[in-house]
This record gives C-alpha cells, structure tokens and sequence, in this order.
C-alpha cells in the first residue's frame, strides 16, 4: 500500500510502532495515583512507573481487578527515557517534580509522534520545554508544559478575557489555590520545588523583558467571589509566561497565595535565598525538609481560584476568575483530561501551555467554573 504523503510516520522508523498506552511516570505519589485513577475509571491502558516495585504493585492493586494497567520500575529519568524509546507509548504524564531536570529528555524519548505533559510551575522549566516546539511541530508530537491548576486557571482566564480584543497593555494574574494537606514526610520534590522558589526570587515582565522582583513583593488583597478572602504575592511562576503567550501583553506580573505576605519573613527572604543558592547548602536544606512530618490540614479556603486582570491602553479593564475545588485534586483533573484528550488525537503538534494547546474548555472540561466580571 502506498504511503499516504500527509502522514507524518515514517514506516522505516520503529518508534513509530506506537501503542495506545499512557504512561504515568511517579504513578506512586499523591497526583500520580488520582491521575491513574481516573484514567483507569475511563478505561485507558496504563502504565504505572516509578522506583520502588512494592508500591508500584500496590498502587495497580488499588486500580481494581479490572483495570488495564501494568508496572515499569526505572529510578532516574534517564532510565525511564530509555524504557519510552523501547516501548513507544502514546501518552506520557510526567508527575516526578524538578521539571527543569527531568522534563527535557523524557519529552524527547517522546517524539516522534508521542505525546508528553507535565504539571511545571518553574517559569524556567517551562520556558524549557516550550523552546522544544519546532522539534515537536516537526516530529508530530504535542508536549504540554504546566498541566495543573496554577498555569490553566490562570491562563484560561486571559484568554477567555482577551478573546475577539486588541492586545493589552498590562495583565495580572494570581494563583490562589486551597489545598489539604495529607499527613506524611514532606518528600523530595515538593521540598526541592519550595527551594527553587526561594532562591530563584520573583519575575515580571517590563516592556516585553523578563526583569526580577523580590520574592514576596506586590502583596495584593483579594475579596473573592464566594466571599472569603486571601492574600497573595510575587513570586517566580509558571503562570507568568502563560499568561504572556496567552496576551501578548508587554507589561505582566503575577502573585500566588503561595508566597509569603508577612512583613518579618519577607525581610528576610533575600539573605536566604542568596544562603540556600550555595549547592551544599541547598542540598542539605532540601534533605532535612523533605523528611519534616506533616499534619493532616484540611484546605484553608472552599475554593481555589485562578484570577486575571487585563488593562489595554485605552483604560478598558476587564477581571476574571476560575473556580475549582481542591487545589491538587483539580491538578490531578486537569493532567487526566490533558492526557485523555492527546490520547484521543486532540491538540495541534508543537510544544504549549494548557489553554494554548487544547482551548480554555479544558479549564472547565476538568471542573472549573468561569466567574467574568
């Protein structure tokens, strides 16, 4: 049979041989586990991948005897590229943290013609991964960077607010998430993420230019729209260069309620950052918090909230909100349609944030609520 000229596959290559399964790389964790859950739900074949086997098997144990779902064991992310290039699966759902780290060759075991998404919220991670688009674009494959709640809540409501409109002068987003906390060690990642936040200080863009801000800077008070209240603040994000792609704006800031408010830590923020960017230092600080115990807290606010405010040069100002529930469990949906949809053929190939890949419905197709003022 002759090839058809618009297929991109190239019959000699066998990494076109590609299976319709979809990968979950730290299966174990807290979004690893949701995301295969409810992809299992849906009955998508799984592969669970992450380092220690006895978890692995309890966490395909816990799928149900019905689920479609194996195990790969592979401890670095060099390993698990290999494995990608060996088995040639459609989807890939990266949930290991340090994207900046693993990211990279992971989406490139990818391509040609599979597909990767990760839940980045480092500006740097995702600047990363978007640099890969000509590659992808010319591979056939879509990679989708910041598949979470931050970046899509916040970018969804740019796009949805400058929809139909000339390019504005000015954005501001702010990621104000709730989350409950789980009981247990702080663990590796999200210790070395809250290390890299704090040495990396905050970022805004200035007349088109990337320019730091101090980490903790432009506190902003927020009356919500369910009427509770929460405070928020610079620091560097992810949802900072979605929310520049999505307007085209010269000037963009961004807070999150992740960031300290309170005058005496901010004060201090600057010394510590300039103490933990020492590579001995930062390691040792990373171990000692990734084993601190926490304690079961339920989220601190009903909601969380994606939020946007958009000036264009003749004083138009138009305010935006996306409402989801829990924090990670909303990251969780969101990474489980993304890669439902991709699986299914969705999407145009290159390398995106969320709302630019599949359209700001994905923000309401995982459970948001659109609030437009």
């Amino acid at each position: 049979m002759a090839r058809d000229p618009r297929d991109p596959r190239d019959p000699r290559d066998p990494r076109d041989a590609r299976t319709a399964e979809i990968w979950i790389l730290g299966a174990t964790g807290r979004i690893g586990a949701a995301v295969a859950a409810r992809l299992a739900s849906q009955g998508a074949p799984l592969v669970l991948v992450g380092r220690d086997r006895d978890r692995l098997d309890q966490a395909q144990a816990s799928l149900g005897e019905d689920a479609k779902a194996r195990v790969v064991v592979a401890d670095t992310a060099e390993k698990i590229a290999q494995q990608i290039e060996q088995r040639h699966p459609a989807v890939v759902v990266n949930t290991l943290g340090e994207y900046a780290k693993t990211a990279l060759p992971i989406a490139r075991a990818c391509m040609p013609g599979g597909h990767y998404l990760d839940l980045a919220a480092d500006p740097f991670a995702v600047s990363r991964l978007l640099d890969l688009d000509e590659e992808a674009t010319a591979a056939g494959s879509i990679l989708v960077t910041g598949a979470g709640f931050g970046v899509l809540a916040c970018e969804a409501v740019v796009v949805e607010l400058c929809a139909d409109r000339p390019v504005p002068s000015h954005v501001r987003v702010d990621a104000l998430g709730s989350v409950a906390l789980e009981a247990g060690p702080m663990g590796a990642a999200f210790a070395a993420s809250a290390m890299d936040t704090l040495t990396m200080g905050g970022l805004r863009y200035e007349d088109g230019r990337l320019v730091k801000v101090r980490i903790g800077a432009d506190v902003q008070h927020h009356t919500l729209p369910d009427g509770q209240s929460v405070k928020s603040a610079a620091a560097p994000s992810g949802e900072l260069i979605a929310a520049q792609r999505a307007s085209g704006a010269p000037d963009v800031s961004v807070t999150t309620a992740l960031a300290p408010t309170n005058k005496a830590v901010r004060a201090v923020l600057p010394l510590a950052g300039k103490l933990f960017s020492i590579p001995a230092l930062r390691r040792f600080a990373v171990r000692r918090m990734a084993g601190i115990q926490l304690k079961a807290t339920p989220r601190p606010r009903r909601h969380s909230w994606g939020h946007a405010v958009v000036t264009w040069p003749d004083g138009t100002r138009r305010e935006g909100w996306l409402r989801a529930e829990d924090g990670m469990d909303y990251t969780a949906d969101v990474a489980a349609e993304t890669a439902a949809r991709l699986a299914r053929g969705e999407g145009k190939p290159g390398a995106h944030t969320p709302a630019a890949a599949l359209g700001p419905d994905l923000a309401t197709a995982a459970g948001g609520t659109f609030v437009i003022e």
